[in-house]
């Protein structure tokens, strides 16, 4: 069963940048495809991107798309969200996710979340 841990939330005005860590442990990380969902205040939690095994594919929202980069380093077990021109919408709670087959809906495992607030 793999851990899931996020880092690198923050405060920061619209148009800046932020990134992402998620570090996983207690499982074969390179056998994960990973996954970074958000939500909002009164909001439903929804998909931003996801990566696939070797890093080879990633696939991300329409919302994002442009914006954010997802990457993956197997070496560091470890998965990045890059977030550039952030806007007042991005503004959510940023969890890291965990699934062994291909997915942007399902993920088995999930990470306690980082806050991220964009100031407008």
């Amino acid at each position: 069963q793999v851990q899931l841990v996020e880092s690198g939330g923050g405060l920061v005005q619209a148009g800046g940048s932020l990134r992402l860590s998620c570090a996983a442990s207690g499982g074969v990380f390179s056998t994960y495809f990973m996954g970074w969902f958000r939500q909002a205040p009164g909001k439903e939690r929804e998909f931003v991107a996801a990566i696939s095994w070797s890093g080879g594919s990633t696939y991300y929202a329409d919302s994002v798309k442009g914006r954010f980069t997802i990457s993956r380093d197997n070496a560091k077990n470890t998965v990045y969200l890059q977030m550039n021109s952030l806007k007042a919408e991005d503004t959510a709670v940023y969890y890291c996710a965990a699934n062994s087959a291909a997915t942007t809906r399902t993920f088995d495992y999930w990470g306690q979340g980082t806050q991220v607030t964009v100031s407008s």
